[in-house]
């Protein structure tokens, strides 16, 4: 059973992996307890309070919110006298709220809302119940019907051991400019494959995690050593790093990463960086950049051919070379304190999934999520501490793996 002290309590919707959006979490809010207790909710206990603003920098998060209470029971006329407290005191306009209930108890939430709506007009408050077809609100609807401001609420239940958590939602992940980020980049490789942003948010907070209270500087060097199109660089500008550089041995690739690198910064308004791109063979990279100089490689390799029917054996055996090379020279660059997080791709056969196993070349994997919640339940990890990122039909699915140097184990 959880139990909670005075600190702050939120809670966290995940994403659509909810290891890898938990993995994330552990980083960014490493000084706070978390507790993953559905499928894809987390609540995390802190002493200190989080901005709204913070789920711009963290990928793998649906909505998050505050929790103000705990209750025992799931009646109607309990819960509205607990709910009583998310009334405002005076407004102006017609006040808007919506009702999510994370849980599989059955609740009236008809009921709820109605008699919430009979309270607030009883005190003189005219209000506008937003409904959806599901008991779950979606971020687009919190958010285009102003929930989110001090105009409304969404109004957050989630039953745990018996128990109901309830809470208000602060933020709900950017998904416009998310979308902005993905498909109105002018230069796009939809047949190679593209990372989305959110995703390489994510393992960039994997390998240096932001903090709540840190500003929008970091000065920490960062390297994607096949940078594609950019993306992990354009979202490193986007999360406040200083110090970025980008690496392929494709001309065209490079080229995308400097149309899309300009358009970012055009658009989001950035303030300078500084930014080196190198036309080099990821096996090479030590020749363009001195010893011990990296924080964090972060990169999304070749993953082999995503479509047609090839001889895996024969690709797997390709990729472990080049990846294995690679990272002989990324030790060569990177810090003594610096990390890795590098994306191998797992084959999905008919029968089995097939994985590949470089030389790891005096790195050690390292298992991000906390020791206390690696026997979770909801949570899925491979026998080598890594998590798997993919979706059904997809031939090729994403094994994100982070490793750091050996040496600092002794």
């Amino acid at each position: 059973m959880l139990k909670f002290n005075q600190n702050m309590r939120y809670f966290f919707i995940l994403g659509s992996n909810p290891s890898l959006s938990l993995a994330e979490l552990a980083l960014v809010f490493s000084n706070g307890r978390l507790s993953l207790i559905q499928k894809n909710i987390a609540i995390l206990e802190i002493d200190y309070e989080i901005k709204a603003d913070i789920i711009k920098k963290i990928g793998g998060v649906i909505k998050f919110g505050l929790i103000y209470d705990e209750i025992s029971s799931l009646a109607v006329q309990d819960i509205l006298k607990a709910i009583i407290f998310f009334k405002p005191e005076k407004i102006e306009t017609k006040f808007r709220f919506g009702i999510s209930f994370y849980g599989k108890s059955k609740i009236n939430l008809k009921a709820l809302g109605m008699e919430f709506k009979k309270l607030l007009k009883q005190s003189g408050l005219n209000s506008r119940w937003v409904i959806s077809r599901e008991p779950v609100l979606s971020s687009v609807v919190v958010e285009q019907n102003k929930l989110l401001t001090d105009k409304g609420v969404e109004i957050v239940m989630i039953e745990f051991n018996k128990k109901l958590f309830l809470g208000r939602t602060l933020a709900v992940q950017p998904f416009k400019e998310l979308s902005f980020r993905d498909y109105g980049r002018p230069a796009r490789d939809d047949r190679s494959g593209m990372l989305p942003p959110k995703l390489a948010q994510i393992i960039i907070n994997l390998a240096l995690p932001p903090s709540p209270c840190q500003g929008e500087g970091r000065g920490e060097v960062i390297l994607d050593p096949f940078c594609g199109s950019g993306t992990i660089l354009t979202e490193a500008a986007l999360l406040g790093f200083k110090n970025i550089i980008g690496a392929d041995i494709s001309d065209k690739a490079l080229k995308a990463t400097k149309t899309n690198m300009a358009w970012i910064q055009a658009n989001f308004q950035l303030s300078t960086f500084n930014f080196q791109l190198f036309h080099s063979d990821a096996t090479q990279i030590s020749k363009c950049l001195p010893s011990n100089s990296v924080d964090a490689v972060i990169t999304e390799p070749y993953l082999g051919p995503q479509r047609g029917l090839h001889d895996i054996n024969k690709i797997i055996k390709e990729l472990e070379k080049l990846y294995s090379e690679s990272l002989r020279e990324f030790f060569k660059i990177l810090k003594l304190t610096g990390r890795i997080v590098m994306i191998w791709p797992v084959f999905q056969g008919k029968y089995q999934s097939n994985f590949i196993n470089p030389k790891l070349n005096d790195f050690t994997i390292i298992n991000s999520i906390p020791a206390s919640l690696q026997k979770n339940i909801f949570l899925k990890l491979t026998g080598r501490g890594t998590i798997i990122y993919g979706r059904e039909g997809q031939k090729v699915w994403r094994e994100i793996v982070i490793l750091e140097k050996q040496k600092q184990r002794f």
